[in-house]
Protein backbone atom coordinates (compact mmCIF):
# COMPACT_ATOMS: atom_id res chain seq x y z
CA UNK A 1 0.00 0.00 0.00
CA UNK A 2 1.86 3.22 -1.21
CA UNK A 3 2.02 6.14 1.36
CA UNK A 4 -0.55 9.10 0.90
CA UNK A 5 0.64 12.10 -1.48
CA UNK A 6 1.58 14.91 0.55
CA UNK A 7 -0.46 17.17 -0.82
CA UNK A 8 -3.58 14.92 0.13
CA UNK A 9 -2.88 14.64 3.93
CA UNK A 10 -4.66 15.92 6.50
CA UNK A 11 -3.45 19.47 8.33
CA UNK A 12 -4.19 19.30 11.72
CA UNK A 13 -5.25 23.15 13.13
CA UNK A 14 -6.75 26.04 11.83
CA UNK A 15 -7.35 26.49 8.05
CA UNK A 16 -5.15 28.93 6.48
CA UNK A 17 -7.90 30.74 4.42
CA UNK A 18 -9.38 34.22 6.04
CA UNK A 19 -12.95 32.72 5.01
CA UNK A 20 -12.35 29.77 7.17
CA UNK A 21 -10.97 31.12 9.96
CA UNK A 22 -13.09 34.00 10.44
CA UNK A 23 -16.70 30.95 9.86
CA UNK A 24 -14.93 28.74 12.69
CA UNK A 25 -13.94 31.82 15.25
CA UNK A 26 -17.75 33.61 14.50
CA UNK A 27 -19.52 30.19 15.05
CA UNK A 28 -17.40 29.67 18.87
CA UNK A 29 -18.07 33.46 19.73
CA UNK A 30 -22.13 32.78 18.59
CA UNK A 31 -21.80 29.72 21.04
CA UNK A 32 -20.15 31.72 23.71
CA UNK A 33 -22.13 34.13 23.26
CA UNK A 34 -25.46 31.52 23.33
CA UNK A 35 -24.11 29.77 26.66
CA UNK A 36 -23.35 33.71 28.62
CA UNK A 37 -27.05 34.70 27.43
CA UNK A 38 -27.71 31.79 28.91
CA UNK A 39 -26.21 32.34 32.16
CA UNK A 40 -26.77 35.77 32.58
CA UNK A 41 -30.28 34.86 31.99
CA UNK A 42 -30.59 32.34 34.78
CA UNK A 43 -28.44 34.75 37.20
CA UNK A 44 -31.28 37.50 37.59
CA UNK A 45 -34.40 34.92 36.81
CA UNK A 46 -32.54 33.15 40.05
CA UNK A 47 -31.91 36.61 41.89
CA UNK A 48 -35.41 37.40 40.88
CA UNK A 49 -37.08 34.15 42.04
CA UNK A 50 -35.21 34.80 45.41
CA UNK A 51 -36.11 38.52 45.84
CA UNK A 52 -39.83 37.30 45.19
CA UNK A 53 -39.68 34.96 47.97
CA UNK A 54 -37.87 37.29 50.32
CA UNK A 55 -40.33 39.50 50.06
CA UNK A 56 -43.39 37.37 50.23
CA UNK A 57 -42.01 36.50 53.27
CA UNK A 58 -41.41 39.83 54.79
CA UNK A 59 -45.17 40.76 53.99
CA UNK A 60 -46.45 37.51 55.50
CA UNK A 61 -44.02 39.02 58.46
CA UNK A 62 -45.32 42.91 58.23
CA UNK A 63 -49.24 41.14 58.14
CA UNK A 64 -48.18 39.32 61.52
CA UNK A 65 -46.27 42.09 63.25
CA UNK A 66 -49.32 44.28 63.15
CA UNK A 67 -51.89 41.84 64.65
CA UNK A 68 -52.00 43.63 68.11
CA UNK A 69 -53.32 40.65 69.89
CA UNK A 70 -49.73 39.09 69.50
CA UNK A 71 -48.16 41.64 70.65
CA UNK A 72 -50.79 42.04 74.18
CA UNK A 73 -50.42 38.07 74.20
CA UNK A 74 -46.80 38.71 74.49
CA UNK A 75 -46.55 40.95 77.07
CA UNK A 76 -49.40 39.10 79.60
CA UNK A 77 -48.96 35.04 78.80
CA UNK A 78 -46.02 32.71 78.44
CA UNK A 79 -44.42 31.09 75.82
CA UNK A 80 -46.38 28.04 75.64
CA UNK A 81 -46.93 24.90 72.92
CA UNK A 82 -51.05 25.91 73.13
CA UNK A 83 -50.43 29.25 74.13
CA UNK A 84 -52.51 31.79 71.97
CA UNK A 85 -49.06 33.22 70.15
CA UNK A 86 -48.34 29.92 68.67
CA UNK A 87 -52.31 29.19 68.02
CA UNK A 88 -51.96 32.38 65.73
CA UNK A 89 -48.79 32.37 64.15
CA UNK A 90 -49.46 28.60 63.08
CA UNK A 91 -53.02 29.80 62.03
CA UNK A 92 -51.43 32.45 59.82
CA UNK A 93 -48.54 30.03 58.15
CA UNK A 94 -51.10 27.74 57.01
CA UNK A 95 -52.84 30.14 55.48
CA UNK A 96 -50.29 31.71 54.06
CA UNK A 97 -47.97 28.43 53.30
CA UNK A 98 -45.00 29.44 54.31
CA UNK A 99 -42.41 27.00 55.84
CA UNK A 100 -42.53 28.65 59.58
CA UNK A 101 -43.78 31.69 61.14
CA UNK A 102 -41.51 32.69 64.73
CA UNK A 103 -42.47 35.26 67.25
CA UNK A 104 -39.64 36.01 69.72
CA UNK A 105 -39.09 38.65 72.68
CA UNK A 106 -36.37 41.31 73.02
CA UNK A 107 -34.48 38.30 74.99
CA UNK A 108 -34.55 36.12 71.47
CA UNK A 109 -36.85 33.72 73.27
CA UNK A 110 -39.12 31.61 70.95
CA UNK A 111 -42.81 32.29 71.14
CA UNK A 112 -44.13 30.17 68.42
CA UNK A 113 -42.68 27.90 65.90
CA UNK A 114 -43.40 24.97 63.43
CA UNK A 115 -41.26 22.61 65.73
CA UNK A 116 -42.89 22.92 69.20
CA UNK A 117 -39.74 21.94 71.37
CA UNK A 118 -38.16 24.90 70.25
CA UNK A 119 -40.76 27.23 72.07
CA UNK A 120 -39.71 28.48 74.82
CA UNK A 121 -35.61 28.21 73.51
CA UNK A 122 -33.49 31.39 72.06
CA UNK A 123 -33.19 31.64 68.26
CA UNK A 124 -30.37 30.16 66.23
CA UNK A 125 -29.68 33.66 63.96
CA UNK A 126 -29.32 36.68 65.67
CA UNK A 127 -32.42 38.95 65.23
CA UNK A 128 -30.62 42.16 65.91
CA UNK A 129 -31.17 44.05 63.15
CA UNK A 130 -35.19 43.45 63.63
CA UNK A 131 -35.32 44.53 67.31
CA UNK A 132 -33.33 47.86 66.17
CA UNK A 133 -36.67 48.26 64.29
CA UNK A 134 -35.20 47.08 61.10
CA UNK A 135 -36.69 45.33 58.26
CA UNK A 136 -34.49 42.33 57.09
CA UNK A 137 -34.47 40.10 53.73
CA UNK A 138 -32.24 37.52 53.24
CA UNK A 139 -31.67 33.60 52.39
CA UNK A 140 -30.48 31.83 55.08
CA UNK A 141 -30.29 28.63 57.24
CA UNK A 142 -31.98 27.57 60.60
CA UNK A 143 -32.97 25.21 62.21
CA UNK A 144 -35.29 24.36 60.36
CA UNK A 145 -33.37 24.40 57.01
CA UNK A 146 -32.46 26.86 53.69
CA UNK A 147 -35.32 29.76 53.50
CA UNK A 148 -35.97 33.33 51.82
CA UNK A 149 -37.29 35.05 55.12
CA UNK A 150 -38.38 38.27 56.36
CA UNK A 151 -37.71 39.67 60.22
CA UNK A 152 -39.69 42.96 61.07
CA UNK A 153 -39.89 44.26 64.40
CA UNK A 154 -42.65 43.75 66.59
CA UNK A 155 -44.45 46.48 68.34
CA UNK A 156 -46.73 47.19 71.31
CA UNK A 157 -49.38 49.56 71.00
CA UNK A 158 -47.24 52.58 72.48
CA UNK A 159 -44.92 51.88 69.49
CA UNK A 160 -42.46 50.26 71.89
CA UNK A 161 -40.24 47.06 70.14
CA UNK A 162 -41.26 44.20 72.36
CA UNK A 163 -39.96 41.26 70.38
CA UNK A 164 -39.77 40.44 66.08
CA UNK A 165 -41.56 38.08 63.82
CA UNK A 166 -39.19 36.09 61.64
CA UNK A 167 -41.21 34.17 58.47
CA UNK A 168 -39.44 31.57 55.96
CA UNK A 169 -41.01 30.44 52.84
CA UNK A 170 -38.87 27.09 51.74
CA UNK A 171 -35.70 27.43 49.63
CA UNK A 172 -36.21 24.67 48.06
CA UNK A 173 -39.35 25.56 45.92
CA UNK A 174 -37.77 28.41 44.99
CA UNK A 175 -34.91 26.32 43.42
CA UNK A 176 -37.01 23.83 42.22
CA UNK A 177 -38.98 26.77 39.95
CA UNK A 178 -35.76 27.78 38.66
CA UNK A 179 -34.76 24.18 37.71
CA UNK A 180 -38.01 24.09 35.84
CA UNK A 181 -36.99 27.08 33.53
CA UNK A 182 -34.00 25.27 32.02
CA UNK A 183 -35.26 22.85 29.56
CA UNK A 184 -37.06 25.74 27.58
CA UNK A 185 -33.96 27.96 28.00
CA UNK A 186 -31.49 25.60 26.50
CA UNK A 187 -34.07 24.91 23.48
CA UNK A 188 -34.19 29.61 23.21
CA UNK A 189 -30.60 28.97 23.28
CA UNK A 190 -29.92 26.26 20.91
CA UNK A 191 -31.86 28.33 18.25
CA UNK A 192 -30.23 31.25 19.17
CA UNK A 193 -26.95 29.24 18.01
CA UNK A 194 -28.25 27.93 15.11
CA UNK A 195 -28.95 31.75 13.92
CA UNK A 196 -25.69 32.91 15.13
CA UNK A 197 -23.97 30.40 12.80
CA UNK A 198 -25.89 31.17 10.36
CA UNK A 199 -25.05 35.33 10.37
CA UNK A 200 -21.52 33.80 10.52
CA UNK A 201 -21.16 32.43 7.83
CA UNK A 202 -23.01 35.26 5.76
CA UNK A 203 -20.20 37.73 8.06
CA UNK A 204 -17.55 35.70 7.00
CA UNK A 205 -18.30 35.67 3.20
CA UNK A 206 -18.61 39.57 3.34
CA UNK A 207 -14.88 39.65 5.41
CA UNK A 208 -13.27 37.52 2.51
CA UNK A 209 -14.58 39.93 0.30
CA UNK A 210 -13.99 43.27 1.95
CA UNK A 211 -10.00 41.96 3.33
CA UNK A 212 -9.46 40.90 -0.05
CA UNK A 213 -7.70 37.28 1.80
CA UNK A 214 -5.50 39.71 4.05
CA UNK A 215 -3.76 37.46 6.40
CA UNK A 216 -4.58 37.72 9.86
CA UNK A 217 -1.04 38.39 10.41
CA UNK A 218 -0.85 41.59 8.68
CA UNK A 219 -3.91 42.90 10.47
CA UNK A 220 -2.60 42.13 13.79
CA UNK A 221 0.35 44.44 12.76
CA UNK A 222 -1.57 46.73 11.56
CA UNK A 223 -3.29 46.89 14.76
CA UNK A 224 -0.43 46.45 16.87
CA UNK A 225 1.35 49.91 15.71
CA UNK A 226 -2.41 51.53 16.78
CA UNK A 227 -1.71 52.42 20.54
CA UNK A 228 -3.11 55.81 21.08
CA UNK A 229 -5.49 54.71 23.08
CA UNK A 230 -2.97 54.33 25.96
CA UNK A 231 -2.33 57.88 26.01
CA UNK A 232 -5.73 59.00 26.99
CA UNK A 233 -5.14 56.80 30.22
CA UNK A 234 -5.00 58.41 33.22
CA UNK A 235 -2.18 56.38 34.62
CA UNK A 236 1.28 56.44 33.46
CA UNK A 237 2.17 53.20 31.99
CA UNK A 238 5.72 52.52 31.00
CA UNK A 239 6.75 49.32 28.89
CA UNK A 240 9.78 47.99 28.84
CA UNK A 241 11.19 45.11 26.78
CA UNK A 242 13.04 41.68 27.29
CA UNK A 243 16.75 43.50 27.46
CA UNK A 244 15.12 45.91 29.82
CA UNK A 245 15.05 48.94 27.55
CA UNK A 246 12.06 51.38 27.72
CA UNK A 247 9.24 50.33 24.69
CA UNK A 248 6.42 52.77 25.03
CA UNK A 249 5.65 55.70 27.91
CA UNK A 250 2.08 57.40 27.37
CA UNK A 251 1.39 60.71 27.69
CA UNK A 252 0.61 61.03 31.85
CA UNK A 253 4.09 58.63 32.10
CA UNK A 254 5.90 61.85 30.49
CA UNK A 255 4.46 63.93 32.60
CA UNK A 256 4.77 62.29 36.16
CA UNK A 257 8.39 61.47 35.44
CA UNK A 258 9.18 64.28 33.91
CA UNK A 259 11.08 63.05 30.72
CA UNK A 260 10.32 63.42 26.98
CA UNK A 261 10.14 60.91 24.13
CA UNK A 262 13.70 60.42 23.83
CA UNK A 263 13.56 57.93 26.95
CA UNK A 264 11.92 55.24 24.61
CA UNK A 265 14.67 52.64 23.62
CA UNK A 266 17.22 53.71 26.40
CA UNK A 267 17.23 51.82 29.98
CA UNK A 268 15.36 53.17 33.07
CA UNK A 269 18.75 54.32 34.96
CA UNK A 270 19.66 56.03 31.57
CA UNK A 271 16.53 58.11 30.54
CA UNK A 272 15.81 58.41 34.71
CA UNK A 273 19.38 58.36 36.48
CA UNK A 274 19.90 56.17 39.20
CA UNK A 275 17.60 56.18 42.30
CA UNK A 276 14.49 54.00 43.44
CA UNK A 277 12.45 55.08 40.69
CA UNK A 278 14.86 53.81 38.08
CA UNK A 279 15.21 50.37 40.70
CA UNK A 280 11.72 49.79 40.59
CA UNK A 281 10.93 49.76 36.72
CA UNK A 282 14.30 47.56 36.16
CA UNK A 283 12.57 44.93 38.48
CA UNK A 284 15.65 45.54 41.22
CA UNK A 285 12.63 46.47 43.47
CA UNK A 286 10.05 43.81 44.10
CA UNK A 287 6.26 44.17 45.56
CA UNK A 288 3.17 45.69 44.51
CA UNK A 289 1.72 49.47 45.55
CA UNK A 290 5.50 50.50 46.00
CA UNK A 291 6.20 54.02 46.86
CA UNK A 292 8.73 56.38 45.17
CA UNK A 293 9.43 59.83 45.08
CA UNK A 294 10.11 61.54 41.58
CA UNK A 295 10.84 65.07 41.95
CA UNK A 296 7.97 66.59 44.03
CA UNK A 297 5.26 64.22 43.47
CA UNK A 298 4.71 61.17 45.44
CA UNK A 299 4.00 58.01 42.77
CA UNK A 300 2.62 54.74 43.55
CA UNK A 301 4.19 51.58 40.90
CA UNK A 302 3.34 48.06 40.11
CA UNK A 303 5.39 46.20 37.88
CA UNK A 304 3.81 42.96 35.80
CA UNK A 305 6.33 41.09 33.69
CA UNK A 306 4.39 39.88 30.13
CA UNK A 307 5.14 36.54 28.48
CA UNK A 308 8.08 37.95 25.99
CA UNK A 309 9.91 38.63 28.76
CA UNK A 310 9.10 42.38 29.30
CA UNK A 311 7.17 44.24 31.61
CA UNK A 312 4.74 46.75 32.00
CA UNK A 313 4.66 49.24 34.80
CA UNK A 314 2.08 51.23 36.01
CA UNK A 315 2.40 54.70 37.88
CA UNK A 316 -0.21 56.38 40.24
CA UNK A 317 -0.03 60.12 41.48
CA UNK A 318 -0.23 59.85 44.94
CA UNK A 319 1.21 63.38 45.98
CA UNK A 320 -1.81 65.08 46.88
CA UNK A 321 -3.31 62.30 48.95
CA UNK A 322 0.08 61.47 50.77
CA UNK A 323 0.30 65.38 51.48
CA UNK A 324 -3.34 65.14 53.35
CA UNK A 325 -2.43 62.34 55.20
CA UNK A 326 0.67 63.57 56.45
CA UNK A 327 -1.09 67.08 57.65
CA UNK A 328 -3.66 65.39 59.18
CA UNK A 329 -0.59 63.40 61.50
CA UNK A 330 0.94 66.55 62.10
CA UNK A 331 -2.02 68.61 62.97
CA UNK A 332 -2.85 65.78 65.55
CA UNK A 333 0.00 66.16 66.79
CA UNK A 334 -0.10 69.71 67.53
CA UNK A 335 -3.82 69.17 69.15
CA UNK A 336 -2.13 67.09 72.05
CA UNK A 337 0.66 69.51 72.51
CA UNK A 338 -1.18 72.78 72.22
CA UNK A 339 -3.65 70.61 74.83
CA UNK A 340 -0.70 69.74 77.08
CA UNK A 341 0.20 73.59 76.67
CA UNK A 342 -3.01 74.47 78.03
CA UNK A 343 -3.04 72.37 81.16
CA UNK A 344 0.56 73.09 81.85
CA UNK A 345 -0.39 77.28 81.22
CA UNK A 346 -3.34 77.16 83.51
CA UNK A 347 -1.32 74.94 86.55
CA UNK A 348 1.22 77.74 86.13
CA UNK A 349 -1.23 80.81 86.45
CA UNK A 350 -2.85 79.64 89.14
CA UNK A 351 0.69 79.39 91.21
CA UNK A 352 1.33 82.76 90.05
CA UNK A 353 -2.06 84.62 91.09
CA UNK A 354 -0.76 82.52 94.28
CA UNK A 355 2.10 84.11 94.64
CA UNK A 356 0.64 87.90 93.86
CA UNK A 357 -1.92 87.41 96.59
CA UNK A 358 0.28 86.11 99.00
CA UNK A 359 1.97 89.52 97.65
CA UNK A 360 5.57 87.31 97.19
CA UNK A 361 5.92 90.08 94.28
CA UNK A 362 9.93 89.28 94.42
CA UNK A 363 8.68 85.19 94.00
CA UNK A 364 6.40 85.62 91.21
CA UNK A 365 8.65 87.91 89.03
CA UNK A 366 11.46 84.79 89.21
CA UNK A 367 8.84 81.96 88.56
CA UNK A 368 7.79 83.77 85.35
CA UNK A 369 11.45 84.17 84.75
CA UNK A 370 11.97 80.13 84.98
CA UNK A 371 9.26 79.39 83.10
CA UNK A 372 10.29 81.79 80.29
CA UNK A 373 14.07 80.56 80.20
CA UNK A 374 13.04 76.74 80.24
CA UNK A 375 10.42 77.53 77.20
CA UNK A 376 13.08 79.42 75.22
CA UNK A 377 16.27 76.99 75.89
CA UNK A 378 14.03 73.72 74.95
CA UNK A 379 13.13 75.45 71.51
CA UNK A 380 16.67 76.58 70.80
CA UNK A 381 18.24 73.23 71.48
CA UNK A 382 15.74 71.69 69.13
CA UNK A 383 15.96 74.16 66.47
CA UNK A 384 19.55 74.30 66.64
CA UNK A 385 19.72 70.87 66.01
CA UNK A 386 16.40 70.14 63.74
CA UNK A 387 17.19 72.54 60.96
CA UNK A 388 13.48 71.37 59.68
CA UNK A 389 10.79 73.56 61.23
CA UNK A 390 7.92 71.18 60.96
CA UNK A 391 10.02 68.83 62.23
CA UNK A 392 10.86 70.80 65.17
CA UNK A 393 8.00 72.09 66.03
CA UNK A 394 6.62 68.48 66.34
CA UNK A 395 9.34 67.68 68.74
CA UNK A 396 9.30 71.00 70.94
CA UNK A 397 5.32 70.14 71.50
CA UNK A 398 6.47 66.52 72.13
CA UNK A 399 8.32 67.37 74.91
CA UNK A 400 5.61 69.29 76.68
CA UNK A 401 3.68 66.32 76.02
CA UNK A 402 6.01 63.96 77.70
CA UNK A 403 6.82 66.87 80.79
CA UNK A 404 2.47 66.58 81.31
CA UNK A 405 3.10 62.76 81.54
CA UNK A 406 6.22 62.99 83.90
CA UNK A 407 8.21 61.84 81.25
CA UNK A 408 11.75 63.50 80.57
CA UNK A 409 12.12 64.04 76.39
CA UNK A 410 15.53 64.22 75.24
CA UNK A 411 17.17 65.52 71.91
CA UNK A 412 20.25 63.59 71.86
CA UNK A 413 23.83 65.38 71.21
CA UNK A 414 24.30 63.41 68.08
CA UNK A 415 21.48 64.72 66.45
CA UNK A 416 22.01 67.16 63.60
CA UNK A 417 19.51 67.15 60.51
CA UNK A 418 19.95 69.88 58.03
CA UNK A 419 16.52 71.35 55.90
CA UNK A 420 17.20 69.85 53.28
CA UNK A 421 13.99 66.80 53.32
CA UNK A 422 12.70 65.28 50.68
CA UNK A 423 9.35 64.18 52.24
CA UNK A 424 9.56 65.91 55.61
CA UNK A 425 5.59 65.32 56.49
CA UNK A 426 6.48 61.96 55.78
CA UNK A 427 9.14 61.74 58.77
CA UNK A 428 6.87 63.71 61.16
CA UNK A 429 4.41 60.45 61.13
CA UNK A 430 7.63 58.36 61.57
CA UNK A 431 8.86 60.42 64.69
CA UNK A 432 5.38 61.12 65.98
CA UNK A 433 4.45 57.76 66.18
CA UNK A 434 7.24 56.84 67.46
CA UNK A 435 7.45 59.23 70.00
CA UNK A 436 4.07 58.75 70.95
CA UNK A 437 4.80 54.75 71.22
CA UNK A 438 7.46 55.29 73.63
CA UNK A 439 5.81 57.54 76.10
CA UNK A 440 2.81 55.05 75.89
CA UNK A 441 6.10 52.37 77.47
CA UNK A 442 7.63 54.34 79.83
CA UNK A 443 4.79 56.13 81.76
CA UNK A 444 4.52 55.65 85.05
CA UNK A 445 7.82 54.10 85.62
CA UNK A 446 10.43 55.66 87.25
CA UNK A 447 12.96 57.95 85.73
CA UNK A 448 11.19 57.50 82.92
CA UNK A 449 13.15 58.96 79.77
CA UNK A 450 12.97 59.37 76.10
CA UNK A 451 15.66 59.86 73.73
CA UNK A 452 15.34 60.94 69.97
CA UNK A 453 17.85 60.79 67.39
CA UNK A 454 17.93 62.35 64.24
CA UNK A 455 21.31 62.57 62.09
CA UNK A 456 22.06 62.86 58.35
CA UNK A 457 24.29 60.34 56.49
CA UNK A 458 25.08 62.05 53.28
CA UNK A 459 21.21 61.77 51.56
CA UNK A 460 19.85 59.12 54.15
CA UNK A 461 18.26 59.99 57.15
CA UNK A 462 18.78 57.80 60.00
CA UNK A 463 15.85 57.84 63.27
CA UNK A 464 16.65 56.29 66.86
CA UNK A 465 14.10 56.42 69.41
CA UNK A 466 15.50 54.69 72.68
CA UNK A 467 13.00 54.53 76.15
CA UNK A 468 13.73 53.54 79.31
CA UNK A 469 10.57 51.26 79.62
CA UNK A 470 10.68 47.43 79.93
CA UNK A 471 11.42 46.63 76.74
CA UNK A 472 10.51 44.16 74.17
CA UNK A 473 10.90 40.62 74.10
CA UNK A 474 13.11 38.88 71.40
CA UNK A 475 10.43 36.61 69.82
CA UNK A 476 8.45 39.61 69.75
CA UNK A 477 10.62 42.12 67.38
CA UNK A 478 9.40 41.32 64.24
CA UNK A 479 5.63 40.67 65.60
CA UNK A 480 5.00 44.68 66.76
CA UNK A 481 5.02 45.85 63.15
CA UNK A 482 1.64 43.57 62.03
CA UNK A 483 -0.76 45.19 61.56
CA UNK A 484 -3.60 45.19 64.80
CA UNK A 485 -1.23 43.72 67.50
CA UNK A 486 -0.98 45.86 70.84
CA UNK A 487 -0.10 44.22 74.01
CA UNK A 488 -2.50 47.43 75.31
CA UNK A 489 -6.18 47.41 75.56
CA UNK A 490 -7.69 49.59 72.85
CA UNK A 491 -9.54 52.36 73.94
CA UNK A 492 -12.97 52.76 72.72
CA UNK A 493 -12.84 55.68 70.15
CA UNK A 494 -9.91 54.26 68.18
CA UNK A 495 -7.94 51.36 67.12
CA UNK A 496 -4.39 49.84 68.46
CA UNK A 497 -2.19 48.16 66.75
CA UNK A 498 -1.23 50.28 63.57
CA UNK A 499 1.22 53.03 64.59
CA UNK A 500 3.98 50.34 64.76
CA UNK A 501 3.13 48.51 61.27
CA UNK A 502 2.99 52.45 59.37
CA UNK A 503 5.88 53.04 60.68
CA UNK A 504 7.31 50.32 58.78
CA UNK A 505 5.50 50.91 55.70
CA UNK A 506 6.53 54.33 55.38
CA UNK A 507 9.78 53.17 55.87
CA UNK A 508 9.89 50.52 53.08
CA UNK A 509 8.38 52.53 50.39
CA UNK A 510 10.76 54.45 50.47
CA UNK A 511 13.46 52.01 50.26
CA UNK A 512 14.36 51.92 53.78
CA UNK A 513 13.89 49.86 57.02
CA UNK A 514 12.07 49.94 60.79
CA UNK A 515 13.61 47.67 62.89
CA UNK A 516 13.68 47.19 66.86
CA UNK A 517 15.99 46.12 69.47
CA UNK A 518 17.56 46.39 72.94
CA UNK A 519 18.12 49.88 74.37
CA UNK A 520 21.96 50.21 76.65
CA UNK A 521 20.65 49.90 80.22
CA UNK A 522 17.14 48.52 79.48
CA UNK A 523 14.28 49.34 77.76
CA UNK A 524 13.38 49.52 73.52
CA UNK A 525 15.57 51.00 70.84
CA UNK A 526 13.44 51.63 67.69
CA UNK A 527 15.56 52.33 64.58
CA UNK A 528 14.77 53.52 61.35
CA UNK A 529 16.60 54.38 58.20
CA UNK A 530 15.47 56.31 55.09
CA UNK A 531 17.70 56.08 52.15
CA UNK A 532 17.62 59.12 49.54
CA UNK A 533 15.57 61.20 52.40
CA UNK A 534 17.57 64.34 52.11
CA UNK A 535 17.95 66.39 48.60
CA UNK A 536 21.12 67.08 47.37
CA UNK A 537 22.40 70.55 48.47
CA UNK A 538 22.18 73.44 46.16
CA UNK A 539 25.47 74.06 44.51
CA UNK A 540 25.85 77.35 45.79
CA UNK A 541 25.55 76.29 49.46
CA UNK A 542 27.98 73.55 48.39
CA UNK A 543 30.53 75.97 47.32
CA UNK A 544 29.82 78.59 50.37
CA UNK A 545 30.66 75.30 52.22
CA UNK A 546 34.01 74.61 50.93
CA UNK A 547 35.10 78.33 50.80
CA UNK A 548 34.62 78.28 54.25
CA UNK A 549 36.27 74.96 55.01
CA UNK A 550 39.19 76.71 53.31
CA UNK A 551 39.36 79.89 55.33
CA UNK A 552 39.21 78.25 58.22
CA UNK A 553 41.89 75.78 57.54
CA UNK A 554 44.07 78.70 56.81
Amino acid sequence: MSPTPPARRLRLGLPKRVFSQVLLMQVAIAAGVAVLATGLFLAPLSDQLDNEAMHRALAIAQTTAEQPQIAEDIQNTAPTVDGPVQTEAERIRKATNAEYIVVLDWRWVRWSHTDTKQIGRTVSTDPSQALAGQQVMEIDSGTLGRSARGKVPLRDADGRIIGAVSVGIAYDSVRARLLSAIPGLLAYAGGALAVGALAAWLVSRRVQRQTRDLAFSDISGLLAEREAMLHGIREGVVALDRTGRIRLLNDEAHRLLGIDAQAVGRPPDEALGSGRTADILAGRVTGTDLLTVRGQRVLVANRMPTDDGGAVATLRDRTELEQLGRELDSTLGLIDALRAQDHEHANRMHTLLGLLELEMFDDAVEFVGEVVGDHRTTAEQVTEKIQDPLLAALLVGKATVAAERGVALWVSDRTRLPDRLVDPRGLVTIVGNLVDNALDAVAGTPHARVEVELRAEGRTAVLRVRDTGPGIPTENHELIFTDGWSTKEPPAHRRRGIGLSMVRRLAERQGGSATVGAADGGGAEFTVVLPEALAEPEPALTATADTSAEEESR
